[in-house]
Order: C-alpha cells, then sequence, then structure tokens
C-alpha cells in the first residue's frame, strides 16, 4: 500500500505544526520552507485538514494555522484517514464501504487484504503528532552528548 503525496505531505505540514505547538499561529509559508512542499498544494491541504476539525485558522498579519488540538490528541491515523479517505489495500476490505464481490464468503486473499488493513490501522492509530516529536527530538539530540571531568 503506497501513500499519495496527500497523506505524507500532510503527515509532514501537522508534524511541523506539532513542533511549534505553543508558538501561535504559523504562516504557510514557513511550513512550505521547512518541508520542502509547494505552498500551493499545502493550501489545499491544509483547508482539508481545517474542515475536518485537525487545524485551525487565524486571520491577520500575525495570522496562519495551528493544530486544533494538542499533538497528544493527534493520530497519524486521524490525518491519513482525512487526506486519504478509508484504508484498505483491496476495495473489498475499506474500513468504510467495502465493495462486495460474489466471492467474498469464500476469498482467502480477502482474509489477507483485512488483516494487513486492520495491522496498519492499529500501527497509525497509535501514533500521535506528540510521538513523532519526541522522536524528533531524540534524533536531534542524538550524539549531543556531556561530558564532565
Amino acid at each position: 500500500m503506497k501513500l499519495s503525496t496527500k497523506g505524507r505531505y500532510g503527515l509532514k505540514a501537522m508534524y511541523d505544526l506539532a513542533i511549534h505547538f505553543g508558538d501561535g499561529p504559523i504562516a504557510l509559508k514557513n511550513i512550505a520552507e521547512r518541508q520542502r512542499i509547494s505552498d500551493h498544494y499545502l493550501e489545499q491541504l491544509v483547508a482539508t485538514l481545517r474542515k475536518a476539525g485537525l487545524v485551525k485558522s487565524v486571520r491577520g498579519a500575525q495570522g496562519g494555522y495551528m493544530l486544533a488540538n494538542e499533538p497528544k490528541d493527534i493520530t497519524v491515523g486521524d490525518i491519513i484517514r482525512t487526506l486519504e479517505g478509508p484504508l484498505g489495500p483491496s476495495e473489498c476490505v475499506l474500513e468504510d464501504d467495502p465493495t462486495m464481490c460474489h466471492n467474498a464468503d469464500c476469498c482467502v486473499t480477502r482474509i489477507v487484504w483485512e488483516k494487513i488493513r486492520i495491522s496498519i490501522s492499529d500501527v497509525i492509530d497509535s501514533i500521535t503528532l506528540q510521538d513523532m516529536v519526541d522522536d524528533y527530538y531524540k534524533i536531534k539530540n542524538k550524539g549531543n552528548y556531556m561530558y564532565y571531568i
């Protein structure tokens, strides 16, 4: 299963907002530069995230976007589903509205696709933006040891 740029770039933008959570509204231009995403494309993604209630906008000269909730309360699954739609490696096992075929009752591959969907859902629903922020700081501080003599 491969995510589109919507899911990948949207997660990067939300991660950027999580890193700067509490700093006030962040201009999309700044996010776009830091994450190397087109301004225009980012506007489209953030509009979808705003409609879903994951981000909020602030108008004005010092305006921009910020997370609607704390990073610990937003999962990767929330973001991916908002931007990509219901999860499923095949139409027959989509989360919301699976398309049933005439072999659904005896299809062994359908069982495999369902297990894959469940596994992916379990993983992305267990990772919050706060987890990503924590991982960022672990990576950033890796190798920065303090030596005392």
